[in-house]
Order: C-alpha cells, then sequence, then structure tokens
C-alpha cells in the first residue's frame, strides 16, 4: 500500500563464490589432516616404546638348570573361582591339579593388571613382564613380540593351539615347531572343548611320529626345550556360553584332564624327572580376573633398571642440542661403590636398603627421559588445536553470520595485501624450527606437529584486520547483548565439561534427561499455551530415556525384551505416522508437512511386517542357540535379507519430515533387532521418541518466533546460501549443534560405554553368523553402533531444513564444541594402570578427535536418505492453534 513504510534491507550472507566453496573444501581436508596428524601425537608423548634394543644377555646365575624342558599350559580364560572351587556335589572340577597342589606342587593366584585380551597376558607369562604400553597401536593378532622372552632363549620351542595367540609367539623363531586349527574351528554355538582336545592331539601325534623319525626324536631329547600348548576352550565357552553354564565348568573338567594326560605322556616318554611343568591361565572372565604373573629376584631387578637408565641417557645426550641431566643419578657411580662396599662387608640389609632406593631412582630417570620433549610436545599440540579451533570461529563468521557487507570488503583487501608478507613470515619460522629439529634429530612427525601449529596461527594473522573489526563489533554491542554472550559461552562450556565427565560415569545422563525434560516441556507449554499434550510428551519421552544410562553397562541377555522391543517400535512409528499424516492445520504445521501424506501406505505396513518378522527370528534364533544347535542356514539368510532390504525402504517414503523420518526409523530397527541382546532395543524406540521430541520443541519455538515476528527481522534469505532458502546463523542457533552433541553422546552411552564394547557378548552376532569371524563381528558391532548415530545425524539434518540454517555451518559449529572435548581428552590420556584404563584414554581422546572424519562420514551416508526431504514455510494463525 502506498501509505505503508518501505521495509529496510535486512543484512544477509554473502553469496558463497567459487572461492569459498573450494576454501571450505580446503578447511574440511585441512581438519582432517590436522586431526590424523595431532592424533598420533599421543604416541610420541605417551606411549614411546620404554624398551632398549642391543643389550648383552644377563647369564643365569646357576651352572645347572633345575630341569631340562618346559611344559606351558595355558588355559585361556579359565576363572580362578571356577577351578579352585567344588561343584554342586563337592568335588572338584580339577582333580588332577587339586592333588598337585596338595601333595608336590607350588600354586598361587597372582593378581596382577587386568588386560583386555589374550596378548597381554600371554606375555606376561612368557617374557616376565607387563607388555610395552606402545603395543596397543599396533594391535596383537599376528603381531610377533618384539622383545626377549622364554621362547628366544629356549633351544627349540614346540607350540599348538589357537591361531591368534601361538603365531605371534612363534611365527618369527627359526627355532620353532608349532601348528595351528583353522579360524572355522571356533564355532560359538557349539562346544569349543574340542579345541583343547585338538591341541593335545596334535602334539601327542608329535611324540608319536618321532619313534620313526630319529632327527625328531633328537630334537625332543635336547635341553631347554619347550612345549606350550594354549587350551583357548575356556574363552570361547565363556563368551559363547557365559562361566556358569554347564559347558564352561566341564571345561574346567577337560583342562585338568588334558595337563594329566600331559604329565603322564611326558613322563612315560622322556622318564627322566628332568621335566618341569606350569599351568595357568592368561586371565579370567567376566569379571576381568588376572590370574597369571611373573616376577624376578630383587637384585636382578636394580640393575636391569640402572642399565636401561644409563642406556637412555646416553641416547638422549647425543641428540639434544641444550641436554638437562637427571640431576638425582649425577653421582650414580658413588653409590653403586657405596652398595659394593656395603656387599663386601656382608652388610647385606643395608645393601639391599641402596639397591632399592637405588632402583626407585632410575626408574625415575627412566621416566624423565621417557618424557624429555613431553613439555615441548604438549605446548606445540595444544596450542594447534587453539588455533584451529580460532580458524573455525573466524569461517563461520564470515561465511555465515550477518556482519555488514562493508566489513567483509574491507578486511578482505586488507588481507589481500597482508597475506604475501604473513606467509613470509610463516614460512622463516617454520625453516628455522626445522632446522632446529634436524639438529635434535628429533622424529619426522615432530616437524609435522610444528608445522601444522605454525600454519594455522600464520593464517590467523591474516585475519588480524577482521579479528580487530570484529572486536570493534562486539564492543559497540549493547550490555545486554555482551552478557548474553558471556551466559551462552558459560553454559556451553559447562555442558561440554559435563559430557567430559559423562565419558566416566554415563549415569549422569539420567540428571541429564530428567532435567532436560522439564526444561524442554515448559518452552513447549509457554510457546504453545494450547498443546499441553504436546508438552507431556516431550516430558515423558525425556525422562523414559533418562532411564537407560541407570542400567548396567554389560547389556544383560533378555531375549524376550528384544522381542518386545518390536511391538514398542510398531507402536511408536503407528504414532509417528499418524502426527504426520493428520489434517488438522496444527499437526500439519508442526511436522512443517506440506501436504497430508497417505495414513498408512504399502511402503509402511511393509516396513511394519519386517519388523515383526525380525522380532520373530530373534526367537528362533535365540530357542536354537539354547539347544546349542548351530544356526540354519535358511534362518542366517533370512536374517541377512531382512536387514538389507529394511534399509533401502526408507528411500521410497513420503518426503515429507516426520513421515521420512519415521520410514528411516522402522529401515534400521530389523538389524538393531537382530543385533540386539536386550534392553538397547527398548532404547531404540525410546531414543526415537526423543529425537521427535526435539523436531516438536523446534518447531514450537520457530512459531513463536514467527508470533512475535522475530524470524522476519532475523533476515531470512530469499535467495540462498547453499541452494536452499537459508537465514544466518545466530546467537542463540548454537543450541542446536549443542544439542546435537548431546545426543549424539546419548547414542553411544544409552546402552554401554568403552569397557562393555571391549567385552562384548557373541551372542549379539549369533543371529548373522556363529563361525569365529573376527573381522566380520566387529564390522557388524560396529555397525550397530552406527544406527543411533544416523538417526541423530537425520534428525539435525531435517531439523536444520525446518530453522532454515545452513547444515555446513552447523557442522562447524559441532567440530568446534567437539574440539572443546578433545583438548581435555588430550591432557586425560594415560600409560600407567591396566590396559582397559590405557585403552579407555585413548579411545576417549581419538574418538572425540575423530569426530571432524566421523561426522562428515555419516552425514554423507545419511545424506542420501534426508537430501530430498521438503519443509512447508506455511505459518499459523496467532488467533488459533488448535
Amino acid at each position: 500500500m502506498a501509505g505503508r513504510a518501505r521495509p529496510q534491507p535486512q543484512p544477509q550472507p554473502h553469496s558463497p563464490s567459487a572461492s569459498t566453496r573450494r576454501r571450505e573444501r580446503w578447511l574440511v581436508v585441512l581438519g582432517v589432516a590436522l586431526h590424523a596428524v595431532y592424533m598420533l601425537s599421543i604416541f610420541d608423548i605417551y606411549f614411546k616404546s620404554p624398551i632398549v634394543h642391543g643389550m648383552a644377555p644377563e647369564p643365569p646365575r646357576f651352572s645347572a638348570p633345575p630341569a631340562k624342558r618346559l611344559v606351558l599350559l595355558v588355559a585361556d580364560g579359565l576363572r580362578a573361582d571356577k577351578f579352585f572351587e567344588p561343584d554342586e556335589r563337592g568335588r572338584y572340577r580339577a582333580p588332577f591339579l587339586r592333588g598337585v597342589i596338595e601333595e608336590k606342587g607350588r600354586w598361587g593366584v597372582s593378581h596382577a593388571r587386568p588386560p583386555t585380551e589374550s596378548r597381554p597376558g600371554h606375555v606376561a607369562i612368557i617374557a616376565g613382564f607387563y607388555e610395552d604400553p606402545s603395543a596397543v597401536t599396533k594391535g596383537w593378532k599376528a603381531n610377533p613380540v618384539e622383545f626377549d622372552s622364554v621362547f628366544n632363549q629356549s633351544r627349540h620351542i614346540i607350540s599348538f593351539g589357537s591361531p591368534d595367540i601361538v603365531p605371534i609367539f612363534c611365527s618369527s623363531l627359526p627355532h620353532s615347531t608349532w601348528g595351528t586349527y583353522p579360524h572355522e574351528y571356533e564355532d560359538f554355538a557349539t562346544d569349543a572343548s574340542f579345541l583343547d582336545h585338538w591341541s593335545f592331539d596334535q602334539f601327542q601325534g608329535l611324540l608319536n611320529r618321532s619313534f620313526e623319525d630319529a632327527k625328531l626324536r633328537q630334537l625332543l631329547l635336547q635341553d631347554k626345550l619347550v612345549i606350550f600348548l594354549h587350551l583357548l576352550g575356556c574363552d570361547t565357552n565363556g563368551h559363547a556360553h557365559r562361566p556358569y553354564s554347564n559347558i564352561y565348568l566341564n571345561n574346567v573338567k577337560v583342562v585338568d584332564q588334558i595337563a594329566e594326560s600331559m604329565y603322564n605322556l611326558m613322563e612315560s616318554y622322556f622318564n627322566d624327572n628332568q621335566t618341569a611343568y606350569v599351568f595357568t591361565a592368561d586371565h579370567g572372565m567376566s569379571d576381568k580376573g588376572y590370574t597369571c604373573g611373573s616376577a624376578m629376584p630383587a637384585e636382578f631387578c636394580w640393575k636391569l633398571t640402572y642399565a636401561l637408565f644409563e642406556i637412555k641417557q646416553e641416547m638422549k645426550q647425543s641428540s639434544s642440542l641444550y641436554f638437562k641431566p637427571f640431576k638425582p643419578l649425577a653421582n650414580y657411580s658413588l653409590v653403586l661403590d657405596q652398595i659394593e662396599d656395603l656387599i663386601s662387608a656382608k652388610d647385606y640389609e643395608n645393601a639391599m636398603k641402596h639397591s632399592e632406593e637405588l632402583r626407585s631412582m632410575a626408574l625415575a630417570g627412566l621416566h624423565y627421559f621417557q618424557t624429555y620433549d613431553w613439555f615441548m610436545l604438549m605446548t606445540t599440540i595444544t596450542l594447534g588445536y587453539i588455533g584451529w579451533m580460532v580458524n573455525l570461529i573466524l569461517h563461520v563468521l564470515q561465511s555465515y553470520t550477518s556482519f555488514p557487507a562493508n566489513l567483509q570488503k574491507r578486511t578482505q583487501v586488507y588481507a589481500k595485501n597482508t597475506s604475501v608478507k604473513v606467509y613470509i613470515v610463516g614460512c622463516f619460522i617454520m625453516g628455522f624450527s626445522s632446522i632446529i629439529l634436524l639438529l635434535e634429530k628429533s622424529p619426522l612427525l615432530y616437524h609435522a606437529y610444528l608445522f601444522m601449529t605454525i600454519f594455522l596461527w600464520t593464517r590467523i594473522v591474516q585475519n588480524f584486520e577482521f579479528i580487530k573489526a570484529v572486536w570493534r563489533e562486539l564492543s559497540n554491542m549493547p550490555f545486554k547483548y555482551t552478557m548474553n554472550l558471556l551466559n551462552i559461552s558459560v553454559i556451553a562450556l559447562f555442558i561440554l565439561e559435563f559430557l567430559v565427565m559423562s565419558f566416566f560415569d554415563r549415569k549422569l545422563y539420567t540428571w541429564c534427561f530428567l532435567i532436560l525434560g522439564i526444561l524442554a516441556s515448559s518452552c513447549v507449554a509457554i510457546f504453545i499455551q494450547a498443546s499441553s499434550a504436546l508438552a507431556v510428551y516431550v516430558w515423558l519421552s525425556c525422562w523414559f530415556l533418562s532411564l537407560f544410562t541407570l542400567m548396567p553397562a554389560e547389556i544383560p541377555e533378555n531375549n524376550n525384551l528384544v522381542i518386545f522391543s518390536g511391538a514398542l517400535i510398531i507402536l511408536t512409528a503407528m504414532a509417528s505416522r499418524w502426527m504426520a499424516t493428520n489434517n488438522n492445520n496444527f499437526w500439519l504445521y508442526l511436522t512443517r508437512a506440506n501436504k497430508r501424506d497417505p495414513q498408512f501406505s504399502k511402503l509402511f505396513f511393509v516396513q511394519v511386517v519386517f519388523v515383526a518378522i525380525s522380532s520373530i527370528m530373534v526367537w528362533i534364533s535365540t530357542s536354537h542357540r539354547s539347544q546349542n544347535k548351530q544356526l540354519h542356514p535358511l534362518h542366517q539368510m533370512i536374517n541377512w535379507l531382512i536387514a538389507g532390504f529394511a534399509m533401502v525402504l526408507p528411500l521410497f517414503s513420503p518426503s515429507s519430515v516426520l513421515s521420512r523420518l519415521t520410514s528411516i526409523f522402522l529401515g534400521f530397527a530389523p538389524p538393531f533387532l537382530l543385533l540386539s541382546i536386550g534392553y538397547e532395543a527398548v532404547f531404540y524406540s525410546a531414543f526415537a521418541m526423543v529425537l521427535m521430541g526435539w523436531i516438536f520443541v523446534e518447531s514450537a519455538n520457530l512459531y513463536c518466533s514467527e508470533q512475535n515476528g522475530s524470524a522476519r527481522r532475523s533476515s531470512i534469505v530469499e535467495g540462498s546460501i547453499f541452494g536452499y532458502d537459508e537465514r544466518c546463523l545466530q546467537l542463540s542457533d548454537l543450541r542446536i549443534p549443542l544439542l546435537f552433541t548431546i545426543l549424539f553422546n546419548v547414542a553411544f552411552f544409552g546402552t554401554g560405554n568403552f569397557a562393555s564394547i571391549a567385552s562384548f557378548e557373541i551372542s549379539s552376532v549369533y543371529r548373522f553368523i556363529t563361525i569365529f569371524s573376527p573381522f566380520l563381528m566387529a564390522a557388524l558391532l560396529i555397525f550397530k553402533l552406527f544406527i543411533p548415530f544416523m538417526l541423530v545425524i537425520c534428525t539435525f539434518s531435517a531439523i536444520t531444513k525446518v530453522v532454515r540454517i545452513p547444515r555446513l555451518g552447523c557442522y562447524f559449529l559441532v567440530i568446534l564444541l567437539s574440539d572443546v572435548m578433545t583438548i581435555h581428552f588430550f591432557f586425560l590420556v594415560r600409560n600407567t594402570g591396566s590396559w582397559m584404563e590405557i585403552g579407555n584414554s585413548i579411545s576417549h581422546f581419538g574418538i572425540v578427535s575423530a569426530q571432524v572424519v566421523f561426522v562428515l562420514l555419516l552425514f554423507a551416508l545419511t545424506n542420501i536418505f534426508t537430501k530430498d526431504i521438503e519443509v512447508s514455510s506455511r505459518q499459523l494463525s496467532s488467533r488459533k492453534v488448535m
């Protein structure tokens, strides 16, 4: 109308040029490279191998050994309590070994570090010390040990057993005779005690062949012979059937019978009373008990430790420009002379005391040189992460916010004029640093760490004029806006620190969702006062989800719960489908649908049938397993087909927000059910309810904004940023990346933690495979973990379309938030304690650091399902909501 005032043009983000798109691609590549390189830094800082090669062998301190040969029997996964306790009839399960304990043998239960895998346990038995922590970076299958052991010092080693253990100790030894059974023998659906019989039968056959083979018999009659049988039955049966099952308890009797047969066989063959026997276990079962260990004489310990300290000092001194010695051992030669004098004077008590003090100082010196470069490396990496985060903030401010266009142009001109000079100075600093590192003979990765950090801060200096301009803008903002910025920053940091703490105590999420349920439902009730039912739904869904982090991380098997959850998934999908297809204007607005979808289409019916069939297949597979039967090939094929086809069907669903998300929820339900063993199947529905509630909360917030007119004033772009009608990012939009980060973590911690992954139930993959196949089993486990993550990202993508904000800008904010946590976890990495504690600390840092790749990969995968989601721009009358 002629009399109406003409609206002022609102600030808009500049349209992305080809250079902007190219800059964003390079920023993503830089982020991937930076996190990959910096992730390796923990192995230079925390996990440098303390093992020194090239030392002279320490000769034995006795002339004649007490035995000519050693028989080592390792019952993998044998629990100490099941070995010692009597059965229900009062009889001991291992009568032969019990007799050895009571009559003629030495026995005990050693308490050492609890490993999570078989390799560290066997290293402790065979090598006599806890494995080098740097070995966690290499894996343990088909990776030979790189240090001295009893096997190395033997004249010949004969070994039979598992293909996962025997080769790592014997494959690189020329003086070894060994054999393993095929991986296919490790069938979790059957009684695995026959694997133990196989190992014994192979050795017995070798002895029988020696009567016809003179060369073999001559080899067996030599001294320094080691015979190692790895008995895997208890471990396999314990994982598959639990250590309380009759199959596991019977396997304890089997290993006792093998021990007796081995003793009788050796005594009858050699008949010289020159055989030493050791029976032990590498670890326990379920409770992470550790039933093996080793020790050395105290005098040998301090001599060895001192030798290692001296070599480390010489190595570091030869490569450092400015060497700082370990002061407590500056006069170590005087201490050694004093100890020798005390020994000569037969003052053994004081000699031992001084020896222990020297040993402690030598260990401290070894640690000092082991961590000599810590300060430099940790400072470099920390500055690098901070530099990366500042670069992300600058990019988001330049590309996705509504800073005035003249500010952008002015700072771009300055950046072009100064970029050459800044990069020349940066290159000079890089070159100087490289020369220093070369003179120090530092590893190549040290150069990469330093170059990356210098490059990032060079980019920051290049944008110095823009940073000054942003600071001026913030200084001119009203005090209320400044306080709002400060409050949001503090809340964001509090939430991120809360998430860091949740990695150690998942029960914190219970409090999180109890509080979040109240806050979110209150917001919905305030935004849409006429819809109390919606507020109640949001409240109940959050409180329902809060229950799962109170449950044990190691999921107890309850297949009835899995079957029941199939019905819950169907009911949840039907409720969601009803909301998506309701013809009421309010529901059409809330679900952001352009038109009413068909209520119960053929596709929806097919997906529901697939979920029902999956529940039935869970019941059938469980009944077969309870009867110790193998999985029927037909059932196995049905499970694979249902899981595969179900994930394709969402591509053909309606493109409205809730209809597509409901179809995705149903599409991933069959594989998730078939991989579930307990309450995690119910978690799947509860999690989906909360994600649906998140959409409703954002729609309610958008409704409130539209009624207040702020959506119009906040610059909805009539053009496009990246192909959609999108607006600039605002400070309040930070809630979306924050909520995404919370839900992304709940997707993992809702049903477990890192320790529960390390000890996952074999039965969770039983419906797809029973033959031991570590790669396929690991792939199925990882895929199961991926499914909740994919639901979160699909919902996140839909919400960015609902509120019309750039998804890539939100991705950069998610990475920014994740890197705040990454820095925290960087300082929490451990290289002491149990392997589980060490592994968990690495996993925490690695997984959070890898989110730059992980989230991007999941965005690419889920984009197949979400790229064509359509969002309505309809508005609702302020006078009538329902």
